[in-house]
């Protein structure tokens, strides 16, 4: 059972336990000395672009209010981050949703988004980019799109020649209407 945050200066939130196999899951917003925690889960995660460490300090300190982790007893095994568009902020932008092995099979990052979004009642937009070869992740937009009751469509986004780097095409997926 998740209970949800309320407010954006809410108390941790713990989910139960719905089987005895299952962990016992917090919820929270990070501060700068979770930063580090989560450069390693996206790092260890094998899917994510690695950002610099620094970066990571910086979304839990600066953009914490848009940011969640998740703690297992004292490790950090998730954390989504994203944030509001400046032009549009009922728009969430969501960067980087990550999950540690130990954690995997009990629909965290769906919780994780859960937890932020519910934390901000004016956001009515949740966008994000995925690289098409990323069905894992696809799949986890997809089923909290439809676990919200919202749709999500797919749209241009990143092009490949946009990247100085080689990277691939990112598109952008737009979810409306979970609220």
């Amino acid at each position: 059972m998740t209970i949800p945050e309320t407010g954006p200066n809410a108390p941790a939130t713990a989910d139960t336990a719905s089987r005895a196999d299952e962990p016992t899951l917090t919820i929270r917003r990070p501060d700068v000395s979770d930063g580090g925690a989560m450069w390693r889960v996206a790092r260890d995660s094998g899917e994510l672009d690695l950002n610099s460490s620094y970066a990571y300090l910086l979304l839990a300190d600066h953009f914490g209010d848009t940011c969640r982790i998740a703690l297992m007893g004292d490790d950090v095994v998730g954390f989504v981050s994203g944030y509001r568009l400046p032009a549009d902020p009922t728009r969430y932008f969501l960067w980087q949703v990550a999950v540690d092995e130990r954690a995997r099979g009990h629909r965290l990052a769906g919780r994780l988004i859960d937890a932020v979004i519910d934390a901000h009642p004016e956001v009515t937009s949740l966008t994000t980019t995925v690289t098409e070869d990323n069905q894992s992740s696809r799949r986890v937009f997809q089923r909290w799109a439809e676990q919200r009751g919202g749709t999500l469509r797919e749209v241009t986004g990143f092009e490949a020649h946009h990247f100085p780097d080689g990277h691939e095409a990112e598109p952008l997926l737009v979810i409306d209407g979970f609220r």
